[in-house]
This record gives C-alpha cells, structure tokens and sequence, in this order.
C-alpha cells in the first residue's frame, strides 16, 4: 500500500492532469457503482452499466480536466496571509465555483443521457438542494484541504470525499430522470384521454 501511494505521489507530480482525470473517471464510476448497489438496491441484474458509464465519462473528460485547472488557478493567486488564503480560496471555490458547476452537472447529465431539453427544468428543480448540501459537506472539506494539504494532492482530497458526494449526485440525477418520465408519462396519458373524448363528441 505504501508503494502505491508513493508511485501514485510521484505520478501526481509528474502527469497532474492524467492522474487528476482517471482519479476523478474511477471516483465517479465508483459512486454511481455504490449509488445504484448501495442505495438503490438494483442489484447487478438490474444495473444501469450506461449510467455508469456516463458518469465516470463526465469525471475523467470534464471534472478532472476542470478541477485541476481551477486548483492550479488558486495556488497561484499569493495573499497577504495564511488565514487570507484559505478564508479566499474557499469563498472562491464554494461562492463562484460551485454554483456553476452543479448547473454544469445536471445540464451535461442531460446532454450525455440524449435528453438535453430536460435540462432547465432538472436544473431548477435540483440546484438548490444540491447547493445547499455541497456547501454542508465541501466548506469544512475545504477548509482542511487549503489548509494543511499540499497543492498537488488537493484534487485527490476533493475526489475521495466526492465519492460519497458522487453517489449522492448520482441517485439525485436519476431521480430527476424519473420524475421527468413521470411528468412526461402523465403528459401523454391526458394526451390520449382528450383524443378519445373529442373522438367521442365527433362521433
């Protein structure tokens, strides 16, 4: 364990970016993996291998891409203190980051399921929500991680508490998914009740 940690280390340093994306691509993976076995209960003959696959997509080709990018942004600005740097990079990462990317995850969940016109409305019924829990679990994660944990192991930290956060995010899109097809399925039900009562008067 302790040589996989230090080559893990030493690729981290090395390849930051690589490592950041497949990181994040097992991570997600991963969450989904627990969400739907864990929480949801489906069992292996009833698992979503698609959804899963979306998910580990979107952390390797976008999270991972994007949070390293950002970090590497953060580490860069100098403050006056300490204290100032974490108080500012944690305002910064939960105050301007983070509204952005919940929107950014349910809107690119949408597009990746082919759904991309469910978008708005699975962003507005799931944003605030998801905002409000981000900052109950991410705030005190990030307090920590800015302050006692070196630059280049920042994403790592972020990514391993997100596991939790990733099955959360999971089940919470796919309960939006199916309210919509809820909604949807309701839609087409009035659809056809008011077809066959205008046949009926035509009749």
């Amino acid at each position: 364990m302790a040589a996989f940690l230090r080559a893990y280390n030493t690729c981290l340093l090395r390849r930051p970016l690589l490592t950041n994306c497949i990181t994040a691509a097992v991570l997600f993976g991963t969450g989904d993996v627990v969400a739907q076995q864990a929480v949801e209960g489906r069992g292996w003959g009833g698992h979503d291998f698609a959804r899963t696959a979306r998910l580990t997509v979107y952390g390797g080709a976008f999270f991972g891409p994007a949070m390293t990018t950002w970090y590497s942004f953060l580490n860069g600005i100098k403050f006056a203190s300490p204290r100032k740097a974490i108080v500012y990079r944690v305002w910064l990462d939960q105050a301007v980051l983070t509204p952005a990317a919940v929107v950014f995850f349910f809107g690119c969940m949408s597009v990746l399921e082919g759904r991309a016109d469910e978008a708005p409305e699975r962003i507005k019924n799931a944003y605030v929500p998801t905002l409000l829990r981000n900052w109950g679990v991410f705030i005190p994660t990030q307090i920590i991680n800015f302050s006692i944990v070196p630059h280049h192991m920042r994403v790592v930290v972020v990514s391993v508490v997100g596991l939790f956060w990733n099955t959360y995010l999971s089940v919470e899109n796919a309960r939006q998914r199916r309210y919509q097809e809820e909604l949807a399925d309701k839609e087409t039900e009035k659809e056809r009740e008011q077809e066959g009562k205008e046949t009926l008067v035509h009749v």
